[in-house]
């Protein structure tokens, strides 16, 4: 199949749209961005899913494995073992932590070990302070095999025609949604009650609906500014993103703030693919590297970090802020360098380090390219 750059470039303005909400950029626009921005994500993976995986659903669960699971746990682990280093050094300390006051510690062996389980067993137990994205992974592999286990199913009785059985999928993920609010049951078995796995499911079975019709689907700057408008009223009004929680209302606005993200940001992407610009390479490229993005815009932040303590003569110990240190950071705009830092910098170490491996100059297995935020239909 031909690689679809459009979607290469909508993840790379998703990704870059995720790093400015972690950098506390100001409330309206952390607000306008999490109306859509992790949507986004789920609806671009489900956009590449291909019915022949229901027939043949273990190709897809294996691919789910190698670009999700895996990837998760090495560097979960990773993690994990550097975390009493973070500590050693200053990075992580128990005087400071994140906006709500909670603070981490350093891990006992003990502490290490049934993280490290959780990790292999239930994709949670990383470290949150410094893997606090890596929620994504987890809530994209279950949500991806969970639509192709129920879709399977739902497809299996032969009342549903292809796109009618995905609708009745994102039908059931809502009806369940509502179910979770009503009773207050959690899926004990997922880390913060299946809330975001099962929202996964819905913008999946979206992207999935979306790779049939978005062609049918008009695009023009006027509906491009009607969808801006939308977005930025439901940023005004508070509208919930993809949450551990939830209320009644978001059955109705995060469906819609969801979708119509996708379709702004897809119509964008589509404009700048049409240039073939440096820009256009420039979000392709950072596009087709989020992984590294997702894992390493924290400790990046750290960089920035130095230079606050420094600007303001605030308490070093203040690098431990997560994930941003949090002093005026309303009213000062170190969320812009927090922002380019957090992207640029995985991305230049990457490249840098696959440069120096191609060269046979080190050799570093770790650092290649892997498959984690994209379906794949072929």
């Amino acid at each position: 199949m031909k690689r679809d750059s459009v979607i290469s470039i909508a993840k790379g303005i998703a990704i870059i749209l995720m790093v400015i909400g972690h950098a506390e950029a100001p409330e309206l626009l952390t607000n306008f961005i999490y109306t859509f921005h992790m949507p986004l994500f789920f609806i671009a993976a489900g956009y590449f899913f291909n019915r022949k995986y229901l027939s043949d659903p273990w190709t897809f669960i294996s691919k789910r494995i190698k670009g999700l699971y895996f990837p998760f746990v090495k560097w979960s682990m990773i993690f994990l073992l550097l975390h009493n280093l973070w500590f050693h050094f200053g990075i992580l300390n128990e005087q400071y932590g994140n906006w709500t006051g909670g603070v981490t510690h350093p891990y006992t062996i003990h502490n290490a070990l049934q993280r490290a389980v959780l990790i292999v067993t239930g994709m949670s137990g990383y470290d949150e302070f410094m893997a606090g994205a890596f929620w994504f992974f987890r809530g994209l592999f279950v949500a991806s095999i969970l639509f192709l286990l129920i879709y399977k199913a739902i497809d299996s009785t032969g009342k549903f025609s292809p796109t009618g059985g995905i609708l009745a999928v994102c039908m059931l993920s809502l009806g369940f949604t509502a179910f979770h609010i009503l009773s207050g049951v959690k899926i004990n078995v997922l880390a913060g009650g299946g809330w975001r796995e099962t929202w996964g499911i819905f913008f999946f079975g979206i992207g999935a609906l979306l790779s049939h019709y978005l062609p049918a689907i008009r695009r023009h700057w006027a509906l491009f500014l009607l969808y801006l408008t939308i977005l930025l009223v439901s940023a005004k009004l508070h509208f919930s993103g993809m949450n551990n929680s939830g209320k009644l209302a978001d059955l109705i606005t995060l469906p819609l703030t969801g979708t119509i993200g996708f379709l702004a940001v897809h119509y964008l992407s589509s404009i700048i693919d049409a240039k073939d610009g440096r820009l256009r390479k420039l979000l392709v490229f950072i596009g087709d590297n989020t992984l590294y993005v997702f894992i390493f815009h924290i400790i990046s932040f750290k960089l920035v970090s130095l230079i606050k303590i420094w600007w303001y003569g605030l308490d070093p110990a203040q690098i431990g802020c997560h994930m941003v240190i949090h002093f005026n950071n309303h009213d000062d705009v170190f969320w812009i360098l927090y922002s380019i830092v957090g992207v640029a910098v995985p991305l230049i170490v990457v490249t840098a380090i696959r440069n120096l491996s191609k060269s046979g100059f080190i050799r570093m297995p770790y650092i290649k390219k892997e498959p984690t935020v994209r379906g794949d239909r072929g």
